[in-house]
């Protein structure tokens, strides 16, 4: 379910997940990110750690204020790698335009306050204003309530995590080179909703390998575990073709393992019993410790080569735009 685990920033679009930067909480179940608010007036005078005024809402591109050179104290990060970074986050969309308004220094050394103004080029969205705090180490920025990635190539780390750690059942390719890896919850009804998004996926992107991880939110769906801990053993038993007729039946009935598990052709009895292993539940352990490392707040998600989006709340058009700009990023030809 498109839930907030604690406060989850819709960075995840406006970096897609997804999957992530501004202080903007995404609505629960949203096709689009909430509006950025205005930045408050910035004073005269000396260099202020205010932000300065968003610009007005225009009826075509916006024209940003000239930045002023009174607000760029800190000497890092540079307006080169923020713009770098902006690049890989929101370079999927042609008519999306920014312009750093800041990089101030903060009372905590090394920490700094950057403010960048955000439109699109039809002058159909109001433009605004975000910020967030760049950390020491030159990864990690700070938005709203959460950390992210950060840098010219934000998501190289979460790709290299998957890649050595994404286990679960996999169509498409072998090879690892494009990885989308879906981390979802089989009681979650958006979950469901998302899987004819990711068969487009499987159609129009059939060099990909495609990897489902089990993420159960137990809070939430008190049977999703269990049914997690039946994925696991069908695929054990039945590899991943079994695996992904397993996951249909269940997420269409959102109910009857034994049924879907018959569906898949193999013997209840016996994933019953492979489930109840201490093996079966370390497997959607570490399942669900590895969403939780790569800051999965929600399900539906998609990590496209470590990038976060949240699966269920993008049109697929935005989303198969998202991967082709992605694997463009990462050198790949499609």
């Amino acid at each position: 379910m498109i839930r907030q685990l604690g406060r989850f920033a819709s960075f995840a679009l406006l970096a897609a997940s997804t999957s992530t930067i501004v202080a903007v909480a995404q609505q629960q179940g949203a096709d689009t990110p909430t509006q950025v608010p205005a930045a408050p007036q910035q004073t005269q005078g000396a260099a202020s750690s205010q932000a300065p005024a968003a610009p007005a809402q225009a009826a075509e591109a916006p024209k940003f204020p000239a930045p002023d050179p009174r607000n760029f104290t800190a000497s890092s990060p540079t307006k080169e790698q923020i713009d770098g970074f902006l690049k890989a986050s929101w370079g999927y969309d042609e008519n999306r335009v920014w312009q750093i308004a800041a990089i101030l220094k903060t009372q905590v050394d090394g920490v700094s306050k950057v403010i960048v103004y955000v439109g699109d080029k039809s002058g159909k969205e109001k433009p605004g204003a975000f910020s967030f705090f760049a950390l020491p180490d030159g990864k990690h920025i700070i938005a709203g309530e959460d950390v992210y990635p950060f840098g010219e190539h934000p998501y190289a780390d979460n790709r290299s995590r998957l890649q050595a750690d994404a286990d679960g059942p996999y169509r498409g390719a072998a090879d690892k080179t494009l990885e989308l890896v879906e981390f979802a919850d089989f009681q979650c009804p958006h979950c469901k909703e998302a899987q004819a998004n990711m068969e487009k996926l499987a159609t129009d992107f059939p060099k990909a390998r495609i990897v489902f991880q089990n993420y159960p939110l137990e809070r939430i769906h008190p049977q999703a575990k269990i049914a997690a801990e039946f994925a696991v053993c069908v695929t054990k038993l039945g590899g991943s073709s079994a695996f992904f007729t397993f996951a249909d039946a269940t997420f269409e009935g959102q109910e009857g393992l034994s049924s879907a598990v018959t569906k898949a052709g193999l013997d209840p009895a016996k994933v019953e019993a492979c489930a109840k292993t201490p093996a079966t539940q370390d497997a959607v352990d570490k399942s669900v410790k590895l969403a939780q490392d790569l800051n999965v707040n929600q399900t539906p998600v998609l990590m496209i080569n470590g990038r976060q989006v949240p699966v269920g709340g993008v049109p697929y058009d935005t989303l198969k735009k998202i991967v082709e700009y992605q694997a463009k990023l990462d050198g790949i030809k499609q």
